[in-house]
């Protein structure tokens, strides 16, 4: 071979390792408008500020995941062979998201991390000042089933769509707006769809401040908006130390399918209430959630490759997990006003929205619509009632789904 030769046989080597020609073979495109959609995400949380500590990692994770060629997301694979009786296993090490996802997600680690966390940063205080409001967190949970049963019907009457009981347990889950509880569920009951049920739970919960205010207002009159609640009651340290104990105790007893996500979530939360573990409650709520929340978006935006998400099983998943997330925040609403008519001291029917899962978000939304309205009229307090008592309920439909699913399907 000549040199010159040598020189064009090495242009072409080096031609055929590009993006642009990855992006020039079939299947190219996909990848191409998945990027772009991590752009968009990108763009929702850099310029509009919608929930960045969610959508950057998982913008970046679309954008990386979709590069041909980089193998980013790729998974560690394992083979074995036997040699002499013994068995042995050979890895081939996947891309660093890769190596995220197969960790934390697919295991399920992740989401106990998580809810530790979010159980270090939560103040049951709201909920403990005005109880009633826990009625407004369970009726928030009703897209959840309503979900289950729609993704019921589309496997068994729409062609090209293939889910079954347990795949409608997990994308159900995906309407209590809780990422960390729909990839727990999902990893227990649904593997094959993990990757897409994540993405849909986490885009619905960085999505609230768009989703949630137009059913709000659409549901509630003006003066409804209006209302000014009475100033929450004090309430002690000792009772914020006896209820994750209560709750974990009553957990045990009657649904210890929930433990593992409920446990967490006490366990982060008496950390943080006790008052002799400082060290555990801010490690928690500061750098053991930021690392798992970065390796969280990064593995959930991996999911959104082409290959995986162009198809109508994740259509179906995102459409139903919309619908859930609205009729959530609607049976709150609605809850809410319901209870106007027979309670002494008013409600204001916007805390109901904040019942589902999706903390502080959507208490932060509630608060905003209500300021829109009234600039006096503060309800972050009033709403974390409701928003905390949202957590508490998805982890137990969680329970329940994971108790009965395996013995109904």
């Amino acid at each position: 071979m000549t040199f010159g030769q040598t020189i064009v046989a090495s242009f072409r080597e080096l031609w055929l390792t590009t993006g642009i020609f990855g992006f020039l073979q079939e299947g190219g495109w996909g990848n191409l408008v998945m990027i772009a959609v991590g752009f968009i995400l990108l763009y929702l949380a850099i310029k509009k500020e919608f929930e960045p500590l969610l959508l950057v990692p998982i913008g970046m994770g679309a954008i990386l995941s979709n590069i041909p060629f980089a193998e980013i997301a790729a998974h560690t694979s394992f083979h074995g062979e036997f040699t002499e009786g013994a068995l042995l296993l050979h890895g081939i090490a996947g891309g660093f998201i890769g190596m995220f996802y197969d960790m934390g997600v697919t295991s399920g680690l992740f989401p106990l991390l998580i809810f530790m966390g979010v159980g270090a940063m939560t103040d049951f205080g709201p909920l403990l000042a005005n109880p009633k409001t826990l009625l407004l967190g369970a009726s928030a949970q009703f897209g959840i089933f309503i979900a289950l049963l729609g993704a019921v019907a589309l496997g068994n009457y729409v062609p090209g769509i293939t889910f079954n009981l347990y795949d409608a347990a997990s994308i159900g889950i995906i309407g209590g707006a809780d990422g960390p509880t729909a990839i727990f569920v999902a990893s227990k009951l649904s593997p094959s769809l993990l990757g897409a049920i994540a993405v849909a739970a986490y885009s619905y919960m960085a999505l609230v401040p768009i989703i949630q205010p137009p059913i709000m207002r659409a549901l509630t009159t003006k003066e409804e908006r209006q209302i000014k609640m009475e100033q929450l009651r004090h309430v002690t340290k000792t009772e914020k130390i006896i209820f994750p104990l209560t709750v974990l105790g009553a957990c045990i007893l009657l649904l210890p399918s929930a433990t593992p996500l409920l446990g967490a979530l006490m366990f982060g939360n008496l950390a943080k209430e006790c008052g002799v573990t400082d060290r555990l409650s801010d490690t928690m709520q500061n750098a053991l959630i930021n690392i798992v929340t970065i390796m969280l978006g990064l593995a959930v935006g991996s999911k959104m490759q082409a290959d995986q998400f162009l198809n109508l099983n994740t259509l179906g998943i995102l459409a139903l997990g919309l619908i859930a997330f609205c009729l959530g925040t609607s049976t709150g609403v609605m809850l809410a006003k319901l209870m106007n008519k027979v309670s002494k001291s008013q409600i204001n029917p916007l805390i109901g929205a904040a019942g589902v899962s999706a903390v502080p978000m959507a208490a932060r939304v509630a608060n905003k619509v209500g300021l829109e309205e009234n600039p006096n009229n503060y309800l972050l307090m009033h709403a974390m009632g409701p928003n905390v008592a949202g957590v508490i309920g998805s982890a137990v439909a969680a329970g329940v789904l994971l108790a009965l699913v395996p013995v109904l399907g």
